[in-house]
C-alpha cells in the first residue's frame, strides 16, 4: 500500500513491477504531492516544481518497466540554465554548456573570476562525483565510500572542513559579490540559506550543470505519465481516499484507515507524506514513535507561490530566470526571524517559453520569494508579498498585465494546510549543519511494515530524490520479503 506522490509513484511502479499487489491511495484527485497546480484560463499553472533534473533517475524507472521515457513525455532541453539579474544593470546567463560559461563570466566579473568560476566548477563536479552513488543513490549514506571518496579527491577537502558553510567556501573562491550569491542560493533548493548550509551543497551547480529538462505541458505531467505506467503495472489506483489512521498490531503496522471509516489490510505501507505527520499524531497513534524527532526538526525553509497567467513587458524572459536582491542579508534575516523577506531574490518560471518560443497572448508564470516555516496567516502578508514582488520587479523594468489577485498566491499556511504537520516547510529537515543530510529518516522506520519515501526521507528534497527514496523503499521492501521466504 502506497500513497500517490514521487516517491510512492516510484516505489508503487518497482513494487508491482516485481510482482507484489500494489494499492495507491491519493487523498486528492490525481497524483503528484508537491507537484502542485494551479487551475487558470492559460491551463494548470505551476505552484511547485517546474523544471528536472537528473533525468536518467526517470529514465531508468521507465527502463524497469521495458518502456522509454520518451514515448510517455516531451522533455525539452534548456540550454539556457538561466538569465540572472542585479539591480544595477548587470546580467549573467548561464548554460548546460560549461566550458562556454567562462566568456560570459569574464565579461560579467573579469579574468579573475572567470579563473575562479572554473576552479568552483571543478570542485562542485569532483563533489557531485564524490556523493553520488555512496550518498544520493544509496539506501543508506556509506559513511566509508564517501569518505574514501573524499581522500582520492583532495580538492574537495576546503568544502568538507567542519564549519565551512557555503557562504564561506563561496568567499574562497569569489570576490565578487554577485557570483557569492548566484551559486549561494543553491542551498535555496533543499531549504537552506548559504549561511547556514554546508559547503558540500556546491554539488548542486553540478546536479543543474549535467542538464535541465521542462516537460511540455507541465510538471504535473511527470506525475501523471508515471500514474498511467503503475496502473500499467497492475497498481490500483485510488484518489479522492485519504488516511485517517495507519493501523498497529503486535508491534508492527498492519493496514490503514480511511477517512470514510473503510479499513484496509496490507503487509507493507509506503508512507509518502512529511513524516513530521507521524510524530504528530496526524494518522493516529501508532506510527508516532516510527521516526525520531530529530530526523524531522528543525524545518527547512517555505515559500510565497504566486501561480497566474498574464502578458508580461519587459527583460526577455526564458524558463528559468532570477531577480536578485541588493543584499542577501535583508532576504534571509527577516526569514530567520520568521518574517517575509524584506528585499527577497525572485525566481520566475515562465513555463510557456521552455520551447524557445514567445507566446501569443497571456502565459503562465510562477514566481517563487522564499519564506520562513511555521508563519502564520497574516492579514496583510497578500498586500505586503504583492508590493515586495511586483514592485520589485518593475524596478527591473519588468511588468505584468493584469497583477495577479489573492487567489494565485500560495502562502506558508497554504502549504502548511496542504501537507499536515509540515509548517508549511517544502523541503522537510533543514539542511543546516555539517551533518544535516545524514539525518534524513530512511526507508525503514522503527515500526515493522511501514516505511518512508518522499522528499521528508532520504536522499532529501527535490523532484529526482524523492524518486530515488521510492526506489530506495522498494528495494528495502523486497529484500525483506526474500528474506522471510527463506
Amino acid at each position: 500500500m502506497v500513497r500517490a506522490r514521487m516517491g510512492g509513484l516510484a516505489s508503487a511502479i518497482r513494487l508491482a513491477r516485481a510482482g507484489c499487489q500494489v494499492t495507491l491511495l491519493q487523498a486528492r484527485k490525481a497524483p503528484g504531492g508537491r507537484i502542485l497546480t494551479l487551475p487558470n484560463v492559460a491551463g494548470p499553472v505551476d505552484a511547485g516544481p517546474n523544471v528536472l533534473t537528473l533525468r536518467e533517475i526517470f529514465d531508468d524507472i521507465f527502463q524497469v518497466c521495458g518502456q522509454k521515457l520518451d514515448h510517455h513525455l516531451t522533455l525539452l532541453p534548456q540550454p539556457l540554465l538561466a538569465p540572472h539579474w542585479w539591480l544595477d544593470g548587470s546580467t549573467l546567463e548561464l548554460t548546460s554548456d560549461v566550458e562556454a560559461n567562462g566568456e560570459p563570466a569574464c565579461g560579467f566579473a573579469g579574468a579573475r573570476e572567470a579563473r575562479a568560476f572554473r576552479r568552483f566548477h571543478d570542485l562542485s563536479a569532483r563533489l557531485y562525483d564524490a556523493f553520488d552513488r555512496p550518498m544520493m543513490r544509496a539506501a543508506r549514506p556509506d559513511l566509508r565510500a564517501i569518505a574514501t571518496g573524499a581522500l582520492k579527491a583532495p580538492r574537495t577537502w576546503p568544502a568538507l572542513l567542519p564549519g565551512m558553510t557555503l557562504d564561506r567556501l563561496l568567499r574562497l573562491f569569489f570576490r565578487d559579490r554577485r557570483l557569492r550569491q548566484l551559486f549561494g542560493r543553491y542551498a535555496t533548493y533543499v531549504g537552506g540559506t548559504p549561511y547556514g548550509a554546508p559547503g558540500v551543497l556546491a554539488l548542486i551547480w553540478a546536479a543543474e550543470a549535467r542538464g535541465v529538462w521542462a516537460i511540455e505541458g507541465g510538471m504535473h505531467r511527470l506525475a501523471l505519465a508515471l500514474a498511467r505506467l503503475a496502473d500499467d503495472q497492475g497498481v490500483r489506483l485510488r484518489y479522492g481516499a485519504p488516511v485517517a489512521r495507519i493501523l498497529r498490531q503486535g508491534g508492527r503496522a498492519t493496514g490503514v484507515q480511511l477517512a470514510d471509516g473503510r479499513t484496509l489490510p496490507a503487509d507493507h505501507i509506503v508512507f509518502n507524506g512529511d513524516p513530521a505527520a507521524l510524530l504528530a499524531g496526524c494518522l493516529g497513534d501508532g506510527p508516532q514513535d516510527a521516526v525520531p524527532e530529530d530526523r524531522i526538526h528543525p524545518r527547512s525553509l517555505s515559500a510565497w507561490v504566486w501561480s497566474y497567467a498574464a502578458r508580461a513587458s519587459g527583460p526577455p524572459l526564458v524558463h528559468h530566470n532570477v531577480f536578485f536582491a541588493d543584499d542577501p542579508r535583508r532576504e534571509f534575516g527577516p526569514i530567520a526571524a520568521g518574517q517575509m523577506p524584506e528585499d527577497a531574490t525572485l525566481y520566475i518560471c515562465a513555463e510557456d517559453r521552455s520551447g524557445g518560443q514567445l507566446p501569443d497572448g497571456p502565459e503562465r508564470f510562477e514566481i517563487i520569494m522564499n519564506g520562513p516555516p511555521g508563519r502564520p496567516a497574516k492579514p496583510e502578508d497578500f498586500a505586503q508579498c504583492r508590493s515586495r514582488t511586483f514592485d520589485r520587479l518593475r524596478q527591473f523594468g519588468l511588468t505584468f498585465d493584469p497583477v495577479p489577485g489573492e487567489t494565485s498566491l500560495t502562502a506558508p499556511s497554504g502549504f502548511a494546510s496542504l501537507f499536515p504537520a509540515s509548517q508549511g516547510s517544502i523541503y522537510g529537515l533543514s539542511p543546516h549543519g555539517a551533518l544535516a543530510s545524514l539525518k534524513r529518516p530512511l526507508a525503514r522506520t522503527a515500526l515493522p511494515g511501514l516505511w518512508l519515501a518522499g522528499g521528508g526521507a532520504h536522499p532529501g528534497a527535490g523532484v529526482p530524490m524523492a524518486a530515488l527514496s521510492g526506489r530506495h523503499a522498494a528495494e528495502a521492501i523486497l529484500a525483506d520479503l526474500a528474506s522471510r521466504s527463506k
